[in-house]
């Protein structure tokens, strides 16, 4: 963690904190070892080890300004949720008769099921993003990077200054 100049016209002296490069891989490595597909956790003990590690690695570097990396990490994540639950399916008949369930068309379901495709990339595709949500995945227990960010954040919960209304 340092501090940055943050640069606007006009504007001296005005600083940020900035989370060294080699902390964001280290709690991308660390999501990564949770979201393994061959690791054998339930879907909900994946989500509580996940919050453990985020929520530790927030609240420590909550003084810092990481909406926009959050963001980026959010999408990343929900896709290898996304691709665990579909490794979990394994088998073709299980996944088609599961995205049925999310509301897919039988014969687009049955296509889908026995795509050639890798699981990465189906867990990137329009139909598990479609039918696995973000809302869904909230259901289960999920909360977003971004959202525990902007409850813990000081800068971010501070109220508003009025200029003369202190």
């Amino acid at each position: 963690m340092h501090i940055n100049p943050v640069y606007e016209k006009g504007v001296k002296g005005k600083y940020q904190i900035v989370i060294s490069e080699k902390k964001w891989k280290t709690l991308k490595q660390g999501l990564k070892l949770i979201t393994k597909k061959t690791s054998a956790h339930t879907f909900i003990e994946r989500i509580a080890k996940l919050k453990e590690l985020y929520r530790g690695w927030i609240n420590y570097f909550r003084m810092a300004n990481m909406q926009t990396k959050l963001k980026e990490l959010d999408g990343w994540l929900r896709n290898r949720l996304r691709y665990c639950i579909w490794e979990d399916w394994k088998k073709p008949e299980r996944r088609r008769k599961n995205l049925i369930r999310l509301g897919i068309r039988a014969g687009q379901a049955y296509a889908w099921s026995r795509t050639r495709m890798g699981g990465w990339a189906v867990a990137q595709s329009p139909i598990l993003g479609t039918t696995i949500t973000v809302e869904r995945l909230a259901k289960r227990g999920y909360e977003s990077l971004l959202s525990y960010y902007e409850k813990v954040s000081p800068q971010l919960n501070e109220p508003s200054r009025v200029l003369g209304m202190v």
